[in-house]
């Protein structure tokens, strides 16, 4: 008896290392530092992933919520629109990353599970008979998400080589449908020309009007130092970021293999990008946090939609090195992204820092707050790039509030 009741202390005793052991270990996992690069993948996948996941199974009408903004205008056509609002705002993020090759074998698993579910998600918008079946004619503001659409396959000419012939007639004139949508007078005629962008890109015709009509007026907007108004008036928002700039980039890149009748035109817009690329950098303050200004705030961290596109496109210019780049913006994707509330149910909620309803604009669903996976550009570049490769560097913020002595600033007459 004695002897039974000695074995069973020592099984106890036992069982005891094993669980403290055990814990040690998943406390040691826990603890292991990731690489700012394995932070942006995490991030993604948990961003993107209910979204993806559940197109490709042609199952997102059942489990995406019917969610929008306390003040909608118009409750029942903003969740009509939310489905190709959140294909077009996911995919124009991810693109960059899906059309990379090679890198460590887990990310290379990683993005060909996310090739998989877009090709998967895409056919089954485009499939009359799914049940994710989605149309581009019922409201304007499909005129804008379908650009996001166009904008993503430029930026991943893999989906467009992957999507097959008949997909491809299929995406191209649902894109076509939305000509029948008058562009607001503001950032959306740039809409309207990515579009016709996407057109020339991939051999179909275009209306070379558009184009010329945005650019022409975009001149008309410009008002000094990199900044666009949005319209007649100017607005302390960050549109020259969400939009703007990064479409103005990217419709510049098709348009000058077409004509040169715009080249100096282009010089300017690429001067201009750059100036912004600088102003945006030094936003960011030391701990992430930016200035929360203006409207559509809940895209989080596509208010640097443009920075990322710089650097993604390897456009920025000297004063600013990629691995401060690197460090400012992974400060921002932590900050907007470390709230409890940022996710409910695995959806992102309406927000910059969390749940924050009152935030939301008029023309907010669940589908807009991903605009914020356009943070997610640089992960284009392969870790080789000095952008993940080299060592960390302090942004702007961080050497001027550290006491560091420093370069002054002062605006850029770009006419």
């Amino acid at each position: 008896m004695k002897f039974k009741a000695v074995r069973i202390g020592l099984l106890s005793l036992s069982l005891l290392f094993i669980t403290i052991g055990t814990f040690a270990q998943r406390k040691t996992k826990k603890q292991e530092v990731l690489t700012d690069r394995q932070f942006w993948l995490q991030q993604l996948d948990i961003m993107v992933r209910p979204v993806l996941s559940s197109l490709a199974k042609d199952s997102l009408r059942i489990v995406m919520p019917k969610v929008t903004s306390i003040r909608a205008d118009n409750k029942e056509s903003r969740i009509k629109v939310q489905y190709v609002e959140v294909l077009g705002r996911v995919l124009c993020g991810i693109a960059p990353w899906l059309q990379l090759e090679g890198g460590p074998a887990q990310e290379v698993a990683l993005r060909s599970q996310y090739r998989t579910w877009a090709i998967a998600s895409l056919e089954h918008a485009l499939d009359s008979n799914a049940n994710d079946f989605m149309r581009f004619d019922l409201a304007g503001q499909q005129l804008v998400d379908a650009s996001f659409i166009a904008i993503a396959v430029m930026r991943a000419p893999w989906l467009w080589e992957n999507l097959g012939a008949k997909n491809q007639q299929l995406l191209m004139k649902a894109i076509l449908t939305t000509r029948q949508f008058r562009p607001g007078f503001s950032n959306w005629l740039l809409f309207s020309a990515l579009n016709e962008a996407f057109f020339a890109k991939f051999g179909y015709p275009w209306d070379p009007m558009r184009v010329d009509y945005a650019l022409q007026q975009m001149e008309q907007w410009y008002v000094g130092d990199g900044m666009y108004k949005d319209g007649t008036n100017y607005a302390f928002d960050y549109y020259n970021s969400f939009v703007i700039h990064p479409y103005l980039a990217s419709i510049a890149e098709v348009i000058k293999k077409k004509t040169n009748i715009y080249n100096a035109m282009f010089e300017k817009i690429k001067n201009r990008n750059e100036r912004y690329a600088v102003i945006q950098e030094r936003l960011i303050a030391m701990d992430g946090t930016f200035p929360a200004t203006g409207r559509s705030l809940i895209y989080r961290g596509a208010a640097f939609h443009h920075l990322a596109d710089m650097a993604y496109r390897k456009a920025l210019p000297a004063q600013l090195s990629p691995e401060q780049v690197r460090g400012a913006l992974t400060a921002v994707l932590k900050k907007t992204l470390e709230s409890p509330t940022t996710y409910k149910n695995g959806w992102l909620t309406l927000g910059l820092y969390g749940d924050q309803p009152n935030i939301a604009d008029s023309y907010n669903n669940q589908g807009s707050p991903y605009l914020a996976t356009a943070i997610f550009l640089p992960l284009g570049l392969p870790e080789t790039d000095p952008f993940w490769a080299g060592k960390p560097v302090k942004w702007s913020s961080q050497k001027i509030w550290s006491g560091e002595n420093f370069e002054n600033d002062h605006a850029v007459g770009i006419k």
